[in-house]
């Protein structure tokens, strides 16, 4: 197996040619038809969970209707955005597992290779002021361009790709200029569309509906005594990172791990500033049952891992979060092996089973190829 290494100059030399590309790209785009008569998209009714806050991602200017949903779901789950043909987004994120790849320190890309970090899930994206592990993107809509043009992921052009879905319906699997048209208004296909569709179906991907919800919405018997007592252990020992609703404050931390081989420093590859060196995005908690390995690199396979770190294996270093180190000087989190036990049962009541089957997310069975 190939796995090809980065070094910091070069990723940052190819979010730097990414931006670039992408000012080049949605400058370029022939304006919109605003006079295109006897469109009617469907609106797609989407209400915020009551105990999540109001949404980050702006819906007035890229609003959810049935058939831009319909096209996003068909062109996350078609391997036509990829070089080879054979990688879609749906490959390394799996309904089954909250959209993230279970069982997957590393995904696999064109050719075998190896992604340089874990695959987060995709779940409660209109909440989501930054994206990927490094906070390199700020804007949902630009997502899918790191991935469709990573050399190691998708490895395509986005370009290429959008020549390659007008040709699609010539092979009479996915007819997508009839798709553009009824999410749109007109046939054609370019590059603001196509993101502006992606959007819409990962908008739709909100999980709300575990058990930790149900309490939180006045079912007393939704969680055991036992979660309860991990609830009020993770809110003292935990949430001034993994905070609110969606258990995540979206911040940039050094939490202590020792840096592997590859040396990933984080945050840094794009702000460039030794302060955040090692600092990665605190990823929120939801479905974390289904997530697993977790961190940044995927070297912990289980809670117990996990937990076990912040409770005696901290790495002290010039850029650790505050946070992790007591009075005392030492590091870490201290839980007993009784606290560690509630809290990863507590854990798993934000695991929402129905999102994980919501036939809405599910593919189409489509591919272009």
């Amino acid at each position: 197996m190939k796995v090809l290494r980065f070094s910091v100059h070069t990723r940052t030399f190819h979010q730097v040619l990414t931006s670039i590309l992408l000012l080049l790209l949605f400058g370029c785009q022939t304006k919109e038809n605003t006079k295109t008569e006897a469109w009617k998209p469907t609106p797609l009714k989407w209400t915020k969970p009551t105990n999540f806050p109001d949404p980050v991602y702006n819906l007035s200017k890229n609003p959810l209707t049935e058939e831009g949903v319909a096209l996003g779901k068909t062109l996350f789950y078609d391997q036509v955005l990829s070089k080879t043909n054979q990688i879609s987004c749906a490959s390394c994120h799996l309904q089954k597992a909250a959209f993230s790849h279970q069982g997957q320190s590393f995904s696999l890309g064109i050719h075998g290779q190896l992604s340089k970090r874990n695959s987060p899930a995709i779940q409660n994206m209109a909440w989501n002021p930054v994206f990927f592990w490094d906070g390199g993107v700020h804007d949902l809509d630009f997502v899918p361009f790191n991935p469709v043009q990573n050399p190691v992921e998708m490895g395509e052009n986005v370009s290429n790709v959008i020549e390659k879905i007008k040709k699609v319906s010539d092979k009479k699997v996915v007819n997508y200029p009839k798709m553009f048209k009824a999410a749109f208004g007109t046939g054609e296909i370019n590059s603001i569309r196509m993101m502006k569709a992606l959007s819409q179906f990962m908008v739709t991907m909100v999980s709300a509906d575990s058990p930790y919800d149900q309490y939180v919405a006045g079912n007393d018997n939704a969680l055991r005594s036992e979660q309860k007592e991990g609830l009020t252990i993770f809110k003292k020992n935990c949430a001034s990172c993994h905070a609110g609703e969606l258990f995540t404050n979206y911040s940039f931390k050094n939490n202590g791990l020792a840096p592997l081989k590859a040396n990933d420093t984080g945050r840094f590859d794009v702000t460039r500033l030794d302060k955040d060196k090692y600092k990665f995005k605190v990823p929120g908690l939801r479905n974390i049952g289904f997530t697993a390995p977790y961190m940044h690199d995927g070297r912990f396979k289980t809670l117990e891992e996990v937990l076990d770190h912040y409770s005696g294996n901290v790495i002290k270093s010039e850029t650790l979060d505050p946070i992790l180190i007591q009075e005392n000087g030492e590091t870490g989190i201290n839980l007993s092996k009784e606290e560690k036990k509630k809290v990863i049962t507590f854990l798993k009541s934000l695991d929402d089973q129905k999102f994980l089957e919501n036939p809405t997310l599910a593919s189409p069975k489509v591919s272009a190829f």
